[in-house]
């Protein structure tokens, strides 16, 4: 990883995961919608700051787009450091990074945040939720990769 280009990896990095991020929104509202699974997550997040579901929404989509911007800047910066850049590449690395965060977000979601989450609605998580939140982290990590390919460092 050469150090001048620093900017081109956090500004492809901050767009990536703002992209990935909107992908991933966007999937586990349909899986909510579709009754599969009660997979809101902005909601969840917004509302174990908010205490309640009042502001939640707002509260929620900041948090989470911080963060995944924060994780789109660290994914740019993972391809950067094994110099990947064919799109192919990136998107593949991507969701294999995608797999592992989200197989490790699913996990701490149905042992750690419900059993603390202020509101009993997103306590009890089940599997179904888990497995939306793995699947939605693996594209959020295909789509993460795919914009570094596409944009560059």
């Amino acid at each position: 990883m050469d150090i001048g280009s620093l900017p081109g990896i956090i500004i492809t990095g901050i767009i990536a995961g703002i992209v990935a991020t909107a992908f991933m929104t966007l999937f586990l509202e349909a899986v909510t919608k579709s009754g599969l699974a009660h997979a809101d997550m902005v909601k969840a997040i917004g509302s174990m700051v908010t205490k309640s579901l009042h502001n939640a929404f707002k509260t929620g989509i900041v948090i989470h787009f911080a963060w995944g911007t924060f994780f789109g800047i660290c994914y740019a910066f993972i391809l950067a450091a094994f110099n990947v850049r064919a799109i192919a590449y990136t998107a593949a690395i991507g969701g294999s990074i995608g797999f592992v965060h989200g197989f490790a977000v699913s996990l701490m979601l149905v042992v750690v945040v419900a059993e603390h989450h202020p509101m009993e609605k997103f306590r009890n998580p089940g599997l179904e939720v888990a497995v939306a939140h793995f699947i939605a982290h693996c594209i959020y990590g295909l789509a993460a990769g795919l914009m570094v390919g596409l944009l560059g460092y």
